[in-house]
């Protein structure tokens, strides 16, 4: 019998040597290793609407394909993204990755599988990685020609403007619409034209990035957005549809949600047959409550399509880590099996932050407008893979082909260095076109194939370019790939410029185009988390303003103190931020500023503004008056306490009202570890050393110099969010209390040891268990006051382990922690509380005492550390 000829690999097609093992990919991102065993080609349907063929072994799970799909895209935040399909019921279902792609997929060879967004978080902010906003832009962008994102006429034009500013750039008026008459976005697109182009004009300037950002942040805001309906019925017969998001699940009639059910409320989610269970904790303030909701769907099939959804939506946003897999049973099995494999968001985020990858460009397919990278990029190497500490070479599979390709000639190198200084590559409206990789011997560039079947191909991004394969110049137009198959542009590309050895010139460029400096990293994170402070102070500034300023029962005194108190702060950093975002552009390169002068640096900047901001500190001192002012007035008057609920169930109010009042000096706070990490990265000779140095002197002033008032306002900050979900205590918020520490003990009673949640204050210890409202407040059982109290270990006498006594002038508790290291800690804080209680209300106590000891509070260091990690 004679075997088949293997499939040439793209490599191979393009004349190209045998692969040498040399990944294209990041550090730590490689294609997973293939299963033993035959391979069968699998298509995947892109974003960009392209298609790719994979080859997977036949022993291959779904985890493989996913994971080589990434690896093809570069994409490192892969998690959110799943790949889809109709199976024979025509049924559209997720492909498992627990299980082989062949079993799933019966007829490879007549599916084609959809690479989609799978998991929409509530925040895009929360996406670290430029492509990865971009696929998601890309599916919201197919959402709303399809219909499945609906929203009123307004918010449609304003998605649309985005999309068209990003694929086609700044606004002209012929252009504009005759894209729009070629180009269909939403179904009605015709009747928006007029609204679309009178958006469309005032995004000028933007680029494709920003409009993406613009795009997600305005989607995100849609009660559709992300939502896929899955068609039901209620008890009466009702037509309803189901949906989950990462909230918990969604009831929806038609296009509106008429019921939620938050993950903290659901018991358990089962089904059976046809029926759809929701089970739900217990609620005792709802008169008509149901303990299970139950819901008809189409057949058991769709039911459990829907149950797995719900299963990995619960598990990606609310777990920290993936689930570990149910032990096998020995006779038989009962339910089903399946579970959650992959990262979490809290993973995918975490792991993100904590590698360094280098941003690896791409192209929009769809985008007219110019990118100013290079599409043909080095390929990335791992270091660790190559050198050793010492700087000796180990022995891997890729060092034969890493001496193979670095092997060029100085004379080649050299003679391209002066062809390349002669001929200046084209230039086209201000941005570098395209570079022509100098020529150099046969030997000079080795193309890899790829790991596995399905690894990266060409790209069709190059544009011009021209690329030199084994001595020969190989045209890379953006036609078709030599299989006939049309390439992703999201795709790294793999013809490189590896072979050869950069000038100090090309150097030159590329380091002003693309920043690698530590310090630039750091001047991202202030201009991103800049906007993101502007955006805090525009929700007191004006939407809490406006507010209260149509409300005619808010007392003058707490208009004015916002006004005279967080206005100058805002019209202050509005212009520090455009300062922020001037400099970065001349940074990046995206102006000729940088040919005028050293723009590389952000100290000097820091340096002006926080001068200015110093000359502020006595408006910062009374944001504790506002903070009292806005207490005071909701004590005084419901109309202002109703104002100020319905205020934080907006959407612009996504954190309680209290906590926008303390970010001023939150910001202060990072702008000293921003100025901290550039003063321990700059050399002392390096020319924005000096003024880091002295912007971070200033800052340490301020900070030292509001730390008490600071402390002071968590403090009471802390008092009144208690005091919302504490029921059945009054006056919390007191002059002189402070919070310490809350945490679960179990508590000793007659019954056996009862879970409690416990409060600790400087005077006193409430413990509380979970009250039966909707809000899910705590309901205080017990005050126990520390004055008089004294604490000992009685494991031994209760025979309950890492059990302690609390005795009062009126009571005794006893109480159990989880662990050991647990139990010492309570311990800890309750004695030093008691002995902080004496001091304040002892006999000999005086108010200067009672005050210095109240200054020398331990916690009050804590709770300016717990302050700085939560912001």
């Amino acid at each position: 019998m004679v075997e088949p000829e293997p499939r040439p690999t793209a490599g191979q097609r393009l004349g190209a040597q045998e692969s040498v093992g040399i990944s294209t990919l990041e550090p730590g991102h490689r294609p997973p290793a293939m299963p033993p065993g035959r391979l069968a080609s699998v298509r995947v349907h892109l974003l960009d609407d392209t298609q790719e063929a994979f080859d997977v072994s036949q022993r291959a799970s779904g985890r493989v394909l996913l994971d080589l799909v990434c690896a093809h895209l570069n994409l490192i935040e892969g998690d959110y993204f799943g790949l889809e399909y109709q199976d024979q019921r025509k049924m559209t279902v997720w492909l498992d990755l627990l299980k082989p792609v062949i079993k799933q997929i019966r007829r490879p060879k007549h599916t084609v599988l959809r690479f989609v967004v799978k998991f929409f978080p509530p925040d895009h902010t929360q996406l670290l990685e430029e492509l990865t906003r971009y696929l998601f832009a890309l599916q919201v962008k197919q959402d709303l020609a399809s219909g499945v994102l609906t929203c009123n006429d307004s918010s449609a034009a304003l998605l649309v403007s985005h999309i068209v500013q990003s694929e086609v750039g700044d606004f002209d008026e012929a252009q504009s619409r005759h894209h729009l008459l070629t180009n269909r976005y939403i179904p009605d697109q015709e009747a928006l034209m007029d609204k679309i182009s009178e958006c469309y004009r005032k995004h000028t300037g933007q680029t494709p990035a920003e409009s993406d950002y613009q795009l997600l942040e305005i989607a995100r805001r849609l009660e559709m957005y992300g939502v896929r309906l899955h068609p039901a019925k209620d008890r009466e017969g009702t037509k309803l549809s189901l949906a989950v998001a990462h909230t918990g699940i969604l009831v929806f009639q038609g296009h509106t949600k008429i019921n939620a059910f938050n993950w903290s409320k659901v018991r358990k989610l089962s089904f059976k047959r046809k029926r759809f269970l929701i089970k739900l904790r217990p609620d005792l303030n709802q008169s008509a409550y149901q303990d299970t909701l139950e819901f008809l769907m189409a057949s058991r099939d769709h039911c459990k399509v829907f149950w797995k959804i719900c299963v990995e939506y619960h598990a990606f946003f609310r777990l920290f880590e993936e689930p570990k897999p149910k032990p096998k049973p020995v006779l038989f099995t009962r339910g089903s099996s399946f579970r959650f494999s992959g990262r979490t968001q809290k993973q995918v985020i975490d792991y993100v932050k904590d590698s360094e990858f280098k941003k690896i460009p791409f192209e929009r397919k769809h985008s007219k407008v110019q990118s100013p990278l290079p599409s043909l990029q080095r390929p990335l190497v791992p270091k660790e893979s190559l050198v050793s500490s010492s700087g000796d070479e180990l022995d891997s599979p890729s060092r034969a082909g890493w001496r193979e390709t670095v092997s060029v000639s100085v004379e080649d190198s050299a003679a391209a260095a002066a062809r390349k200084r002669s001929s200046p590559s084209p230039q086209r409206n201000g941005r570098q076109d395209g570079a022509e990789p100098s020529p150099a011997g046969p030997r000079a560039e080795q193309l890899s194939a790829g790991v596995a079947a399905g690894s990266p191909r060409l790209s069709d991004s190059s544009g011009h370019s021209q690329g030199v394969v084994n001595g020969q110049r190989a045209g890379l137009g953006p036609g078709p790939s030599p299989d006939g198959r049309q390439p992703s542009p999201l795709t790294s590309p793999l013809l490189t410029d590896a072979g050869f050895i950069r000038t100090d010139d090309e150097d030159e460029v590329r380091r002003k185009r693309f920043p690698t400096d530590k310090a630039y990293f750091i001047a991202k994170e202030l201009l991103t988390t800049e906007r993101t402070y502007l955006k805090d102070l525009e929700v007191i500034t004006l939407s809490f303003q406006n507010a209260v300023g149509k409300d005619d029962a808010a007392p003058d005194s707490l208009r004015n103190s916002i006004l005279s108190n967080f206005s100058p702060l805002h019209t202050f950093h509005s212009s520090f931020l455009k300062e922020v975002e001037q400099r970065l552009a001349q940074w990046e390169g995206r102006s000729n500023a940088h040919i005028k002068g050293d723009y590389q640096r952000i100290g000097d900047v820091l340096l002006k503004n926080i001068q200015g901001i110093k000359q502020m500190t006595a408006h910062l001192q009374k944001h504790s008056e506002v903070l009292l002012e806005l207490e005071r007035a909701c004590r005084s008057s419901r109309r202002v306490e109703a104002l100020c609920r319905d205020f934080e169930l907006q959407k612009v109010c996504y954190l309680p009202l209290n906590i926008f009042l303390l970010r001023p000096l939150h910001r202060l706070m990072h702008y000293k570890q921003i100025l901290e990490r550039l003063c321990k990265h700059y050399p002392p000779t390096h020319q924005d050393f000096r003024d880091s140095r002295a912007a971070l002197a200033d800052v340490s002033e301020m900070v030292a110099q509001l730390h008490c008032p600071m402390i002071k306002m968590e403090n009471f900050q802390k008092l009144l969010e208690l005091k919302k979900d504490l029921i059945g205590i009054d006056n919390l918020a007191i002059p002189g209390r402070e919070f310490i520490r809350l945490g679960c003990l179990s508590k000793l009673s007659g019954k056996g040891l009862q879970q409690r949640m416990f409060f600790l204050f400087n005077d006193v210890l409430l413990y509380t268990s979970r009250g039966m409202t909707a809000a899910n407040q705590f309901k205080v059982h017990g005050q126990l006051p520390l004055y008089g109290m004294t604490i000992r270990e009685s494991e031994d006498e209760w025979g309950v382990a890492h059990s302690f006594t609390l005795s009062g002038q009126r009571s005794s508790v006893v109480v159990a922690a989880s662990s050991v290291s647990e139990m010492e800690k309570w311990m800890e804080d309750i004695q030093m509380a008691i002995d902080l209680a004496e001091k304040c209300n002892g006999p000999s106590s005086d108010p200067s005492r009672l005050a210095a000891s109240r200054r020398t509070n331990p916690w009050r260091t804590r709770l300016w550390t717990r302050s700085l990690r939560t912001t």
